[in-house]
């Protein structure tokens, strides 16, 4: 049965080849790998179907919030910005650090990791991160060896399905980490904590849950802005109608922060609309 994506997956898909054609506009080498693999992930029906399922387990079986093919989505869109902000700023990626690879490979990486960084909620919450390891390493490899064949690319396919799975394995900020590239996930995750996340499992008459605080904090987050800092690199500003709001920075954002190799690039400031700011980092 083919699965069809929905209108704000088609939305989110747009906004992500946008800011993707406009970041590999900005490099010298101009090289659209990133720009293939993403469309080629957006396209695939098997990807389609497991972020699909995997929202069911979260919302309908564990009362959860959004996991699926829309969060992802988000979550890469939040890594690319992320990206964008800090290679203007002269952040030089870890593999570009390390003379180990390109700046393109980096984002394809990045691009990786954030689209199918859930696919293990299609098995089950806890060790998730480890499931989706094993789910997207088929799904990495084949693309990999589809757009950059050839033993002449054995390298690079090596570092970037590498990178990428630090990237899944590392995004509940419980795991070590140390890539530049793979701290990133971990934050653009973080950032995907506003109201419509919420809204289907608010909407479902379940008994109450273990996930019912995320739900209710996360209804309270009106919005969530990433954009350059004053004094670091990278800032992102939540605007919140409610305290409640507090819990998801503090609890999950924060924590993913502190636990994330680009926390020296951060600065955080949250707040309940139309009062004072509280700064974080």
């Amino acid at each position: 049965m083919k699965t069809e994506r929905s209108p704000k997956e088609i939305s989110v898909d747009k906004k992500i080849i946008s800011a993707l054609e406009k970041l590999i506009a900005l490099t010298p080498e101009k090289d659209g790998l990133p720009l293939f693999v993403a469309k080629a992930l957006m396209r695939d029906q098997e990807i389609e179907a497991v972020q699909n399922y995997a929202n069911s387990v979260s919302i309908v079986r564990l009362g959860y919030n959004d996991h699926g093919p829309v969060h992802m989505r988000t979550v890469t869109h939040n890594a690319i910005k992320m990206t964008e902000i800090l290679y203007k700023a002269g952040v030089q990626l870890s593999l570009q650090k390390e003379k180990a690879g390109t700046f393109a490979d980096s984002l394809t990486a990045v691009i990786f990791a954030s689209f199918l960084h859930d696919f293990g909620m299609s098995i089950g919450r806890q060790d998730h991160e480890l499931y989706s390891v094993f789910l997207a390493l088929p799904v990495i490899e084949r693309l990999l060896n589809k757009f950059i064949p050839g033993g002449e690319n054995l390298v690079r396919r090596v570092t970037i399905r590498s990178l990428a799975m630090e990237g899944i394995v590392g995004h509940m900020g419980t795991r070590k980490i140390h890539a530049l590239e793979a701290g990133i996930i971990l934050i653009a995750d973080g950032c995907d904590m506003t109201k419509g996340r919420a809204r289907i499992p608010l909407g479902l008459d379940n008994a109450p849950s273990i996930g019912d605080i995320h739900k209710y904090s996360a209804n309270s987050i009106e919005r969530v802005e990433i954009g350059a800092g004053s004094e670091k690199p990278l800032r992102i500003q939540i605007y919140m109608s409610g305290e409640v709001g507090f819990f998801q920075i503090e609890e999950v954002l924060l924590q993913k922060i502190n636990a994330s190799p680009a926390k020296p690039y951060i600065e955080l400031l949250a707040g309940v609309e139309g009062e004072p700011m509280k700064q974080y980092l």
